[in-house]
């Protein structure tokens, strides 16, 4: 089976700081592919190369056996802050999306369209109201329903669930799994919660701390699906591959600690009696 996304030897700088180095990555059809790494590490501009938001210093950015030179419907970014715009509601958030991917439709197969994917979040209950009147699980619900709506080939996500509290984001992995199960769409998603990964992932993949990170070695989950998180810990290879993974991303961490030398005397200092 031919890759869908590709990384080929894709090394990305900014200034004088080495971000990634010589990446190379391969994304199938249909896959759930997890990016685990440390906060700082780069996750976030190697899921902007994909997407095409940010171009590499050296490599190839491949889309379907071509080079990917800009952002394009077929990859939809889910971003960490949700990026609605607030003076409109959860539906004509998604519904602006759908008008632009799907401008030559019926407003009657648009409509039928968005509701759908209000529905499949579990918006329906909410669509009229604004950012504002939204929590923030129910915001990245509206984000998902953004991205999903516009029926990308590749869903890439940002760390869609790094600022929810647990419950919260737990609730919405538990979403993103069913979600993943049943759309059969590609999708790549960054972020720092191994347990997390672990639950969403066909195949997981360490990035190593940076600067210069790089991928590590993968990590192939077989947990059946659906998975549920309660039965995970007591499953010996979400135990086995939890070890492995934390592991690997804290080896990349252990760098000698930096000699440091001996501090300067501290000059006499002779207090004149106060008169």
């Amino acid at each position: 089976m031919s890759s869908i996304l590709s990384l080929k030897g894709v090394s990305k700088s900014y200034g004088s700081t080495h971000v990634l180095e010589n990446i190379s990555l391969d994304i199938e059809p249909g896959e759930v592919v997890v990016i685990v790494g440390f906060s700082g590490a780069g996750k976030s501009t190697l899921i902007s190369l994909l997407c095409g938001l940010d171009k590499p210093d050296s490599g190839e950015v491949v889309f379907k056996g071509a080079p990917a030179s800009g952002p394009g419907p077929e990859r939809m970014l889910v971003f960490q802050n949700y990026s609605l715009l607030p003076w409109l509601n959860a539906y004509d958030n998604v519904a602006l999306a759908v008008e632009q991917v799907f401008s030559r439709w019926p407003k009657e197969k648009q409509q039928a369209h968005i509701e759908r994917y209000i529905n499949m979040v579990g918006l329906d209950h909410a669509w009229d109201r604004k950012p504002a009147q939204l929590s923030g699980g129910m915001r990245q619900r509206v984000a998902l329903a953004r991205a999903l709506a516009t029926d990308p080939e590749v869903l890439l996500m940002d760390e869609p669930l790094s600022a929810l509290d647990a419950l919260t984001r737990a609730t919405l992995q538990d979403a993103l799994e069913r979600i993943a199960r049943t759309s059969g769409k590609t999708i790549v998603l960054v972020t720092n919660d191994v347990d997390e990964a672990i639950l969403l992932a066909d195949r997981i993949i360490p990035l190593s701390a940076g600067p210069k990170a790089t991928l590590g070695p993968e990590f192939a989950i077989h947990i059946p699906r659906p998975r549920e998180r309660r039965a995970l810990n007591h499953d010996p290879e979400f135990r086995h591959v939890r070890t492995a993974v934390i592991d690997y991303l804290l080896s990349t961490k252990r760098h000698p600690r930096p000699s440091v030398a001996a501090p300067a005397p501290l000059p006499a200092v002779i207090l004149e009696p106060s008169s």
